[in-house]
């Protein structure tokens, strides 16, 4: 396995629509593998492939506390095919956007359609946490992070501070 470099915004490939996958096989696979190892290393909940510069529908997730067994999940073409008319806001931050967060409001209960690492077309119903992370990581699939759902004054703000630590990186 191999850990992959993550973009942090501003970046317009953060914002280009994904490419679905023709199926899961092994490439497929070691590239959820690499992500994976990416979001560990990174403390993340989640991963989507252009978060690590790869145009393609495929996400990872673990949710699960840190002090107890991991419980990755692997998606590739992952689709909310129904949303509830419930809304909950969860606090959210995102590896593309080191040290940022803000509440966003998202269905509270989504169910989602998906090929798993087997190539096997999946169906489950998710709420709290782990709806909120799938959400969260399907917009990337999309070109929209979570800044994207909240006000533009705030949204400004987050952008002009990870900017400013663009430029001061490079400049190191």
């Amino acid at each position: 396995m191999a850990r992959l470099p993550i973009i942090v915004a501003p970046d317009p490939f953060l914002k280009q629509v994904a490419k679905p996958v023709d199926g899961v096989d092994d490439t497929i696979r070691t590239l959820m593998d690499d992500m994976l190892e990416t979001m560990y290393d990174a403390n993340g909940i989640g991963l989507a492939a252009p978060q690590v510069g790869i145009s393609q529908r495929v996400i990872v997730l673990d949710v699960a506390p840190k002090d107890e067994k991991p419980e990755p999940i692997k998606m590739a073409n992952p689709e909310i095919i129904e949303a509830s008319d419930d809304v909950a806001a969860y606090e959210e931050g995102c590896l593309s956007l080191p040290e940022q967060y803000a509440p966003v409001v998202r269905p509270k209960v989504v169910t989602i359609a998906y090929l798993d690492e087997n190539d096997t077309a999946q169906e489950i119903k998710v709420d709290g946490l782990f709806g909120t992370c799938i959400q969260h990581e399907i917009d990337h699939l999309d070109g929209i992070l979570f800044v994207d759902h909240i006000s533009s004054l705030k949204r400004s703000m987050i952008l002009r501070r990870l900017r400013k630590s663009k430029r001061l990186e490079a400049d190191a």
